[in-house]
């Protein structure tokens, strides 16, 4: 796994940049956290593809568990990936919710989770 920082208007942005699954569980939630907490940062760019495909089956309760820990951390969060083709209904409305409303949004791109990280920071700055 190899992160890297990126400063936009004074928002430190950390991008995860891995081909493997670097989430599986909170505790490799809580790695990256502290890591990217170390180097500075207040928001994560990860790609869908690392994380365990069990994070996006809300049944599990492993995407609240992992979510409330960067919350509590007061770390935003873009997960990146193509989410136009899900089929739950729980998980559409969970993305459509978070966009709106949360610290942590699912996009299409990294130009994308730059751009919503930096306005997220901006209105709702981090501790």
């Amino acid at each position: 796994m190899k992160i890297d920082i990126l400063d936009i208007n004074g928002v430190c942005i950390a991008e995860i940049v891995s081909d493997d699954i670097e989430i599986r569980n909170v505790q490799d939630a809580l790695d990256i956290l502290s890591e990217c907490y170390s180097i500075g940062a207040s928001s994560i760019i990860l790609n869908e593809k690392n994380i365990v495909p069990d994070f996006f089956d809300l049944k599990t309760g492993l995407a609240g568990e992992i979510l409330r820990k960067f919350s509590m951390y007061h770390f935003k969060l873009a997960i990146v990936g193509d989410f136009s083709d899900v089929s739950s209904k729980s998980l559409k409305d969970f993305i459509y919710e978070s966009n709106k409303t949360g610290d942590t949004c699912f996009v299409s791109s990294v130009d994308e989770a730059k751009e919503r990280l930096v306005y997220i920071s901006k209105i709702r700055p981090s501790f």
